[in-house]
């Protein structure tokens, strides 16, 4: 029996309508914006917050994620990133007292040629110098962890080696969304669901933004944080911000139950897919983001045989599952990858998004980030890199693995 609370089963938000004015609105009831308003409460006492969500909390891109937690990405600035985010995942449930179905499991992202081999050597090392706990290993040592796989790739794709990033994770991604919006409304935040924004309030001469305009009426507040995942372009467009973001769609299936235990999290990265079994003992297999812009939630009978194929030839067991249930959501992807986070160059108004395939891995980190910035009026030096004005200064961070398998 764990000792943590089942927050699924116990979380209650107040009834009421939402107040006239607040110290901070975010916009967006999915992990960024809850962990946001979390670490508000917690880390800086500020309570006057409010969450406000179109739909319910996790609904959205949250809700539809594969719940991957990793930190071996290929940049500096990154990895750091993400690996206080993975340390961060790590005491959740004891910061908490939810339970989040945390486990460590490690990923293998195997190599299938030599140029991958040596893509895969460079993360290893870059990896190692920022302080992500990552090992080249061999194919002998990839059977002896992962006994299913065929080394030969059904004689299509070779496994020559592959990167063992060991503190890779996974939680479950509803319970992460609760745990942290049960935390944040004991303190005093607000969370209001079905409550959909319909546009920015601005002060007369249109500068600053001041509220925001819901269906139910205008609410004031001293900085609004856009945290909506897909159609992110749309409010910040409200603010007269443009965003370098295009949204595309990412296509996930879950099979039926595997009685044998399958360990570790082992993904492609030539072949873009990768797999992980889930607490309840389904085989999870996802892919990199459709490469066609779209805002639809439908699944993709392509993407589905596309990566089905190719993991069956690695993993050959799969070939006797079934498809269980399939989705789709809708993920905004930066021009290099790379996510956005700060000031939008309109006062009182910030965003976080450009999270690719979802950003469930930085939920803990990107709202620490941010609240921090919210609070202090600077952004701190995890998140400073990644800020929108980095485009204006020829300073991109371009990493493709930032929004996707690779």
């Amino acid at each position: 029996m764990s000792a943590y609370t089942d927050t699924l089963s116990t979380i209650r938000w107040p009834d009421g309508p939402p107040k006239k004015s607040y110290d901070v609105v975010i916009v967006g009831g999915g992990g960024h914006g809850l962990s946001t308003a979390y670490y508000l409460a917690t880390r800086h006492g500020i309570t006057n917050v409010a969450v406000l969500e179109a739909d319910y909390i996790a609904s959205g891109n949250t809700g539809r994620n594969t719940t991957i937690i990793r930190a071996n990405y290929g940049i500096p600035e990154a990895i750091r990133f993400y690996q206080h985010s993975l340390e961060l995942y790590q005491g959740l449930e004891e910061e908490t007292g939810a339970e989040i179905l945390h486990q460590t499991k490690g990923i293998f992202w195997v190599a299938h040629t030599e140029t991958a081999m040596r893509t895969e050597r460079a993360r290893a090392q870059m990896n190692t110098a920022c302080g992500a706990k990552t090992f080249m290993v061999t194919p002998a040592e990839i059977k002896e962890l992962v006994p299913q796989v065929d080394l030969t790739g059904g004689g299509r794709y070779p496994v020559l080696g592959a990167s063992h990033h060991v503190e890779g994770a996974t939680a479950r991604h509803d319970r992460v969304a609760y745990a942290l919006a049960s935390g944040a409304s004991k303190r005093g935040v607000e969370i209001h669901e079905h409550t959909r924004v319909t546009g920015l309030l601005r002060d007369g001469d249109g500068g600053r933004v001041t509220g925001v305009q819901t269906a139910v009426g205008a609410i004031e507040a001293g900085i609004v944080l856009s945290a909506v995942g897909g159609r992110v372009s749309a409010m910040a467009a409200h603010a007269g911000v443009r965003l370098p973001v295009r949204t595309h769609p990412l296509h996930a299936f879950v099979t039926d139950d595997y009685a044998q235990g399958f360990g570790p999290i082992f993904a492609s990265t030539e072949l873009s897919c990768y797999v992980s079994q889930t607490e309840r003992g389904q085989m999870l297999i996802g892919a990199e983001f459709d490469s066609q812009p779209s805002y639809s939630r439908q699944s993709s009978f392509a993407a589905l045989r596309s990566y089905s194929y190719k993991m069956t030839r690695l993993l050959p067991f799969l070939r006797d599952l079934r498809i269980l249930r399939t989705w789709a959501g809708i993920c905004d992807i930066s021009a290099d990858f790379s996510p956005i986070m700060g000031a939008t160059g309109v006062d009182g108004f910030v965003i976080t998004t450009g999270w690719g395939t979802w950003g469930f891995k930085a939920i803990p980190a990107g709202g620490e980030g941010m609240a921090e910035l919210i609070a202090t009026g600077r952004a701190p030096a995890l998140i400073a890199p990644f800020g929108l004005d980095r485009f204006a200064r020829d300073h991109v961070l371009a990493d493709q693995g930032s929004a996707g398998t690779r």
